[in-house]
């Protein structure tokens, strides 16, 4: 199997690893992988910050890079919520109707083209150690992914997975949200981070690197040494 990669831009931007990790796995699992260096934006910070045009206009040009029948795998709940939910909308009834609708259909986001498409669930991945899994509001409530990171954690070796009070609670970065409303932000990140601490856990894992982003950046403000950890540089390591 041949499959699409897409990027987002805080992976592009901020952490490279992480897509070279998702690469990597699979490859392992036996798949071609095909990455299109045109590809930039599924527009979703413009759409977030009302910029509906200029949303579209990053969507064209995003599905005219992916009109073919492979399955596009990406890194980011957020960007998949994206397409799949908001695309719809803007491109009913347009000239690339029917190639939204083929996009939408092809998109996976990474733990669930794993568990629901591969139906691979074990890795061979090591790494020791005690983990908490946070669920974005993308992977949870756009895409319904809840199962799926948890069942390939629960494969890796020397990890111990422990579970956060409130864990379906949104942990305050949400895009713009974040700057417009710092203050908030700011307290829901605090609420995330105690309890992550209350856990014990030497690591705090997702399927969006947004979200992580935001909680590493504000333990630091309080010298928590918490670190963050992508599914995907969790599910590379052990392995070479």
């Amino acid at each position: 199997m041949i499959v699409d990669i897409f990027i987002p831009c805080f992976i592009d931007q901020i952490y490279p690893d992480t897509g070279f990790n998702m690469v990597k796995i699979l490859e392992k699992v036996g798949c071609g992988v095909n990455y299109n260096p045109e590809q930039t934006c599924c527009g979703q910070p413009a759409f977030n910050a009302g910029y509906w045009d200029d949303c579209k206009s990053v969507g064209e040009k995003f599905i005219r890079e992916f009109q073919n029948d492979r399955y596009i795998v990406c890194p980011s709940a957020s960007c998949v919520g994206m397409i799949k939910n908001y695309y719809p909308e803007m491109f009913h009834n347009s000239v690339l109707h029917n190639e939204c609708k083929q996009i939408q259909k092809n998109i996976f986001e990474f733990s669930d083209f794993m568990v629901n498409v591969l139906k691979i669930i074990d890795l061979g991945a090591k790494l020791d150690g005690i983990a908490t899994y946070h669920d974005s509001c993308s992977a949870l409530r756009e895409n319904g992914i809840k199962p799926e990171p948890r069942i390939l954690l629960e494969k890796v070796r020397g990890l111990e997975l422990r579970e956060m009070k409130d864990k379906e609670t949104c942990c305050g970065f949400g895009g713009s949200f974040a700057v417009k409303d710092e203050p908030i932000s700011i307290s829901m990140a605090e609420q995330k981070l105690e309890n992550i601490t209350a856990t014990n856990a030497e690591y705090v894992i997702s399927t969006d690197i947004s979200c992580l982003m935001h909680l590493q950046s504000y333990a630091k403000t309080k010298n928590n040494p918490v670190k963050i950890l992508h599914l995907c540089d969790v599910l590379a390591s052990g392995w070479d």
